[in-house]
């Protein structure tokens, strides 16, 4: 992947506690536009967290967040923009039950980015077309595989013309026979140069797609490498400890 070496997200030293628990303790990363960056590492070792603070999904008490040369803050208006600028796909699919798969794509383009409902519907239609559901558009979630929800999920994200994509474990509530078909949906993105940060346990996604994969524990970066180096020569022991037991 070809990635400029312009920094769209920097994060420095950035530290959370909940109450007494130190969650993160001085994480820093900077990703360039349309690079894709892969966060492993054991439970709780404070991945999810930290790409939260991304989007201020979760607040941070210390260090400093700049998302496409805007400085996270708690002033609304900042929060509101980075949002503008940052799609999310949980491990959840979060769809409206209530909403078929096209209204679910098109609530936020026509109450946020305020475009009419035609031409949000033909938007949705295209992006259900580009993560390969387009037939499910007039479906309700209930009706649809946890994969397809996902892809749903996806798309609707994608609705919002993000510069950034965060993923939060987004195949690990899926049955393993789903699992390819939103990791093909993510390859083609990194394919058209979306910047993503992704939390993930899948080894083979992160190896063919990643440009850097980090390791994450106990709330601190650990190591972050090539895919190769990081897979087949890794320099720390903890890094290591964690391949043997998840290859």
């Amino acid at each position: 992947m070809t990635t400029e070496s312009t920094p769209i997200i920097i994060a420095e030293d950035v530290q959370k506690w909940y109450g007494k628990f130190h969650a993160l303790r001085g994480v820093s990363l900077t990703v360039n536009r349309g690079e894709v960056v892969v966060l492993m590492g054991p439970s709780g070792s404070g991945k999810s967290t930290f790409i939260r603070t991304f989007n201020a999904l979760e607040a941070y008490q210390k260090g400093k967040i700049i998302i496409d040369g805007i400085t996270l803050s708690h002033d609304l208006r900042n929060i509101e923009a980075i949002r503008r600028e940052v799609g999310m796909v949980f491990q959840q699919f979060n769809l409206f039950p209530h909403l078929t798969v096209l209204q679910n794509i098109t609530l936020a383009p026509i109450w946020v980015r305020r475009l009419k409902k035609l031409e949000a519907e033909e938007m949705g239609k295209k992006l259900l077309e580009r993560v390969g559901i387009l037939e499910q558009a007039h479906k309700y979630p209930g009706q649809l595989s946890g994969g397809q929800q996902q892809r749903v999920a996806i798309a609707r994200a994608l609705a919002m013309q993000p510069k950034i994509m965060l993923f939060d474990e987004p195949t690990s509530a899926l049955d393993p026979e789903m699992v390819r078909e939103v990791l093909d949906v993510m390859r083609s993105l990194a394919r058209d140069g979306m910047t993503m940060v992704v939390v993930t346990h899948e080894v083979g996604f992160a190896r063919e797609v990643a440009d850097r994969v980090i390791l994450m524990d106990d709330g601190s970066l650990v190591e972050s490498a090539t895919p190769n180096t990081f897979f087949s020569n890794p320099k720390e022991e903890r890094t290591r400890k964690f391949l043997s037991q998840i290859l």
